[in-house]
């Protein structure tokens, strides 16, 4: 097991990660943006608890 985790390095051409792009960079820390999503993610919690009773 633990050569296995040897051969594994990260950042490596076989390792590919996904890298934000700068309109992903820009909604992650946008707060006029964040403060809408909240909106809508409590809207819909809403909607859901007020189906189950």
């Amino acid at each position: 097991m633990q050569q296995i985790e040897e051969r594994i390095r990260a950042y490596d051409q076989n390792f590919t990660t996904m890298v934000p792009t700068k309109f992903i960079r820009f909604m992650r820390t946008c707060v006029l943006w964040q403060i809408i999503r909240f909106i809508v993610i409590n809207i819909k919690m809403l909607v859901v608890v007020s189906k189950s009773h």
